[in-house]
């Protein structure tokens, strides 16, 4: 209209209006799969069915890769006053340092969490050689008697539904242990429901708050002195191999695989069984 005001003005008039700065919050789910809650229902019927006879459940997903090195790490730490620990103004990779991919495994029914460490591409090859590092340190030792290894994963990444190389490296797996290793996925967009999720990644991320990731020492520390006052206990190890991308898997060599599709929703849900009985 003409007026000339301050800057001030403004503000003192649109909080006098009701409004205040406010950043974005996540709460639109959108679109969901219309098999949304039946597999909700599905999945959590059949982790209630092992746990009851004393099967292994575990959850397993990739948490965020970490630069290391003297980076900012969200959250606060104490310190003395006027002392805040001093970090590089840009978080650019150092190339003899490099990242950190965390891959974790979450004992369900325990309530215990094994973190491998990788170096190198966070593939479904250094997935399932995660899986099998618990289950070879952790998971044969407190489940002697297990005949089968289900496991809870959401739909995408290193371990998603449409990755040939992750039932491939299952299949290996299964013939290696014995075990009849079954899959139910989280349906698409709903992956914070998986309980690596908030039962584990979560308490990693508090325990490491505020304190840069100097080294890959620091990170494996950090999280195996994870605990929270549920008990849960995390252990934590490094893996320096290396793990090709793009790696195919033909036709042919999907065909051997021993899949075993359930009824419902055979994409999400199955299990690969051993291609010889081991006695």
């Amino acid at each position: 209209m003409g007026h000339r005001v301050s800057h001030q003005v403004v503000a003192d008039l649109l909080h006098q209006l009701g409004y205040s700065p406010q950043a974005n919050r996540k709460t639109k789910e959108g679109l969901s799969h219309p098999d949304r809650n039946a597999q909700f229902e599905h999945l959590n019927g059949k982790v209630k069915r092992y746990l009851a006879r004393k099967e292994p459940v575990i959850s397993v997903d990739t948490k965020k890769k970490e630069l290391i090195g003297d980076f900012k790490n969200g959250g606060r730490e104490l310190r003395p006053q006027g002392d805040p620990e001093k970090v590089r103004a840009h978080d650019l990779l150092i190339p003899e340092l490099g990242r950190a991919n965390p891959y974790g495994i979450y004992d369900i029914g325990r309530n215990t969490g094994w973190v491998s460490v990788g170096v190198d591409h966070d593939t479904a090859a250094f997935a399932v050689e995660s899986i099998r590092r618990w289950w070879r340190s952790m998971g044969r030792k407190v489940y002697p008697q297990a005949g089968r290894l289900p496991i809870t994963a959401d739909s995408g990444g290193s371990d998603g539904s449409r990755v040939r190389l992750w039932k491939l490296e299952l299949q290996e797996l299964a013939d290696e242990t014995g075990l009849r290793i079954g899959v139910c996925r989280f349906p698409p967009g709903t992956s914070k429901w998986n309980k690596i999720e908030h039962r584990l990644f979560s308490f990693i991320t508090q325990n490491w708050r505020g304190k840069p990731l100097i080294s890959l020492e620091v990170i494996i520390n950090l999280i195996a002195t994870t605990t929270t006052t549920t008990g849960l206990k995390v252990h934590s190890e490094l893996d320096t191999q290396i793990y090709p991308q793009g790696i195919k898997v033909s036709d042919k060599e999907l065909a051997l695989i021993k899949l075993r599709r359930d009824k419902f929703h055979g994409d999400w849900n199955y299990e690969i069984h051993p291609r010889q009985v081991k006695p």
